[in-house]
């Protein structure tokens, strides 16, 4: 087979709907239960859906569907070259699925092989020319490039193809605009869009000036006369200002989330982290251990604003579950630096719990993906749990093949519950425990001092005579600190 015919025949494979859906993990796997709650946010999503052929007149149009918006028509493009061909195919049929999420319709791809984009217009001439022939076929209004480009790459590329051209890093901003939620959410999302959009700005000739510049005001006279700033230049200064704005009400807003961290921490609550690739069931997961009734759907990015719920093991002891921001190959740098408060969440835990979709083509690509941005966040030290989810979905030679990839980890299925109570009964085990061993006698107008053991402690026994309580426990060394008045020989 040569290599046109190979590339052409994964654009193919990438082309079919059942093979897509598996960058998203299966079909559409999440039929909701009790523990999901009402998921009335799933309405609201709906609602501004995008679809395909609406027409935009509006008296041919209901009100509701006035609310959805017209498909975008896509080409992809990506590169094979330094990953193998099973990379660079898994790579694309991702960038397939992020494009259906921001609401486009995939029409048709590129793949090139070489081992370096081209300086000027990322493919290289030849199949640049080939790209703009596809456009003009297939009637494609957008092209999407499986990387970041440059700026430069990027206008160059517009000008053979003669439509927008947009890179992966765009489309995961643009669905994250969509799905932000809460205030910090949005503000996290246009910090990271002005990020990426400052360098990307594109003049059109000294006719954009708006002011004369240099000391012409001054009338110094001739020679001494500038252009003055100009239009791209009035942007550029504007963005700035924005962003030194976005900023500093991000970091207004971080206190909040601080101070119910330190609660947390005050009260020596244990904290675990549900963190893991986009749509491998993180959710879904919380759902069904806390009945948190957080939004579930089969859909990239689907959760943002980072959800803490409380918990107890099974010996009565209290730690918080936190679903997180799901992660994938090539995150905007933008992002990871604009959800960095979010990501706190990770870095701030005891144990992470990490959720792998078992039902995705490779696995392994995105637990070495999650692996890098947890390191990206300080959290590489922290106890991982390494997870499967969605294992209804596999075989058991599946299955073999995801323990000989990770030997330690569980397999569970948020959707029938299946290895649940495993899976609980392991985050009880790894989770911080009361160690330090205190016999007292503790008067009963202390009793809030017994409250603080059921709450972090383990209680051993008690007893109550008639000076006071005689308890023996298992806590942690600052709650013995306090038990120091009443301690009782062993």
């Amino acid at each position: 087979m040569s290599e046109k015919e190979s590339t052409d025949s994964i654009i193919d494979r990438i082309l079919k709907r059942g093979e897509r859906a598996e960058a998203l993990g299966a079909d559409d796997t999440h039929s909701h239960g009790d523990y999901d709650g009402d998921q009335q946010d799933l309405s609201d999503r709906a609602a501004l859906r995008r679809v395909k052929g609406l027409s935009t007149e509006l008296e041919d149009i209901s009100e509701v569907e006035y609310r959805q918006l017209l498909m975008e028509r896509v080409l992809l493009i990506g590169l094979w070259g330094q990953n193998t061909l099973l990379d660079a195919e898994n790579s694309l049929r991702e960038l397939a699925a992020l494009s259906e999420t921001a609401g486009s319709e995939v029409l048709d791809g590129l793949l090139q092989r070489r081992v370096k984009p081209d300086p000027a217009t990322y493919l290289g001439k030849g199949k640049a020319e080939e790209l703009r022939l596809l456009v003009v076929e297939t009637g494609a209004d957008t092209v999407i490039a499986d990387t970041e480009l440059a700026p430069s790459q990027r206008r160059n590329l517009e000008d053979v193809v003669k439509v927008k051209v947009i890179d992966r890093t765009a489309v995961i901003l643009d669905i994250f605009a969509q799905h932000a939620k809460s205030r910090e959410g949005k503000a996290q999302v246009e910090l990271a869009q002005l990020q990426y959009l400052l360098p990307r700005l594109r003049g059109w000739g000294e006719s954009m000036s708006r002011q004369a510049g240099g000391q012409a005001a001054g009338g110094v006279g001739m020679g001494s006369r500038g252009p003055g700033e100009t239009k791209i230049e009035l942007d550029r200064r504007r963005i700035n200002t924005r962003i030194q704005k976005l900023r500093k009400q991000i970091e207004e807003m971080k206190p909040a989330r601080d101070a119910k961290r330190w609660q947390r921490t005050k009260n020596q609550t244990p904290a675990v982290a549900i963190a893991g690739y986009t749509n491998a069931g993180k959710s879904s997961l919380l759902n069904r251990i806390t009945k948190a009734g957080v939004l579930v759907e089969n859909s990239l990015f689907a959760t943002l604003d980072p959800t803490v719920r409380q918990a107890q093991t099974e010996d009565g002891r209290d730690y918080t579950l936190a679903d997180t921001v799901g992660f994938v190959r090539n995150l905007p740098h933008q992002l990871v630096e604009a959800f960095r408060s979010t990501f706190e969440e990770i870095s701030a835990a005891d144990l992470i719990v990490h959720v792998i979709d078992a039902s995705h083509p490779d696995p392994a690509s995105q637990i070495a993906t999650v692996r890098e941005v947890t390191s990206e966040v300080d959290a590489a030290k922290i106890d991982e749990l390494v997870v499967f989810n969605k294992v209804d979905l596999v075989d058991e030679a599946t299955r073999f093949e995801l323990l000989d990839l990770e030997p330690n980890s569980l397999f569970v299925s948020a959707r029938t519950g299946e290895g649940i109570e495993e899976l609980l009964a392991e985050i009880a085990k790894r989770i911080p425990s009361p160690d330090v061993r205190v016999k007292a006698l503790v008067p009963y107008d202390k009793g809030a001092l017994i409250s603080k053991v059921h709450l972090h402690g383990r209680l051993i026994s008690s007893e109550h005579v008639e000076a006071g309580t005689i308890i023996e426990a298992l806590v942690k060394p600052d709650l013995a600190a306090e038990f120091k008045p009443y301690l009782q020989g062993s």
